[in-house]
């Protein structure tokens, strides 16, 4: 790897992190102990909910949500296909089944008009994807659900500034709202996410599953005033956050204002320099996210342009720049393939065939940024590769 090498992500870490890392570990406070309380309290505040419960990852968060909601074997549970294999892994763990909604052709969120359409009387929950860091129509999904009488398990992974309607992702939520901290993630902890809800037998049952399903404030079992007497309520999980990882993300949650400031600087960059060519489409945004994250910035390669998707991809790693594409569509994996049916998942699978996501962290240098437009803006009149 080149020294002039541009990865794809970075995680933005100062000194701040790194004292407050040591600190934590003079304490003695290892696995979850104050710092994870207080990285709760603050994180919910700051998203606008009344209670917050922090995991080892997002994955777990999805994950106890639907238990949480009591979602179980032979339900059926509608989301996307555009999205990290989590958000569907989940909905198997609890015995469901996954029922693919196809996206809107210009956003990749999931189209909120063909949701309807999938709702059998098997149908418990919907898992809608924030998707690189843009909202999903929240108003129209939480009307059918409520038409239908079904648990909405927002997936946040992308989305912890986003913005809906002037609110928070997080903020009140009617049902649960999962967020990621892993290493690529905006807020980061190197592993790590959070579930937020209004609902307090959420919450409850939430703190109990993630340590084995032991009883109300066993964490604190080994301190002063705790007691060696508990009770396992539930065979549960071990997916608890613990101290080191939440002191990263005390210190991440104060700057996140200002890493995401950086990162839309360099969003504004992107747009300029892409705007105007020919066969680079940029990621439609909705009216509807009044902050966008941007975890993701994505184009899309079509026809007119000189490259296939996968060449620019080849070319821009010649020239020392790395990419991404997010996602491979869950249901073109080999795990998955029994859910396929009846899908009609044509936008979806056209949005992958043209996605790349370019460079885009809060530590990346515009001159960094412009690297990357004039690798892809100087390329002309070479002849694309015809499919055979």
């Amino acid at each position: 790897m080149s020294d002039n090498f541009i990865p794809y992500c970075l995680p933005d870490i100062t000194e701040a992190e790194i004292r407050d890392v040591i600190d934590t570990l003079q304490s003695g406070w290892l696995a979850k102990g104050p710092k994870t309380l207080e990285f709760e309290a603050k994180f919910a505040k700051y998203v606008g909910a009344k209670y917050a419960v922090a995991m080892n990852s997002c994955t777990a968060a999805l994950h106890i949500a639907l238990i949480a909601a009591g979602v179980g074997k032979g339900d059926e549970v509608i989301t996307t296909s555009m999205t990290f294999a989590a958000s569907v892994n989940t909905i198997l763990h609890v015995g469901a089944k996954p029922v693919f909604v196809d996206i809107d052709p210009n956003t990749g969120l999931i189209d909120v008009n063909k949701i309807e359409e999938k709702i059998t009387d098997k149908t418990k929950a919907i898992v809608p994807v924030h998707y690189a860091g843009q909202a999903c129509d929240l108003d129209k999904i939480y009307d059918i659900a409520n038409k239908y009488d079904l648990f909405v398990s927002e997936d946040a992974a992308h989305a912890i500034y986003t913005e809906y309607k002037g609110n928070r992702i997080g903020h009140k939520p009617q049902g649960a709202v999962s967020y990621s901290f892993y290493a690529t993630k905006n807020l980061a902890t190197g592993e790590g996410g959070m579930l937020v809800t209004d609902d307090i037998n959420i919450a409850q049952k939430a703190r109990v599953l993630i340590t084995h399903g032991m009883s109300k404030n066993a964490w604190n079992r080994y301190g002063k005033g705790g007691s060696w007497m508990y009770d396992i309520e539930e065979p549960g999980y071990k997916y608890n956050m613990f101290d080191i990882q939440a002191a990263l993300g005390l210190n991440q949650l104060a700057r996140l204002e200002d890493m995401q400031y950086k990162r839309e600087s360099l969003v504004s960059l992107y747009k300029q320099g892409l705007k105007d060519v020919e066969g680079i489409v940029l990621q439609e945004e909705n009216e509807y996210t009044t902050k966008h994250a941007w975890h993701l910035f994505i184009i899309r390669v079509t026809e007119e342009f000189p490259l296939t998707r996968d060449e620019l991809i080849d070319h821009l790693a010649e020239k020392d720049i790395g990419t991404s594409v997010h996602f491979i569509p869950v249901h073109l994996m080999s795990a998955y393939n029994e859910y396929k049916y009846n899908s009609n998942l044509k936008n979806t699978e056209k949005w992958f065939e043209e996605i790349i996501s370019l460079p885009l962290y809060s530590s990346l240098s515009p001159s960094s940024v412009n690297k990357v437009i004039n690798n892809i803006t100087s390329i002309k009149n070479k002849k694309r590769l015809q499919k055979a």
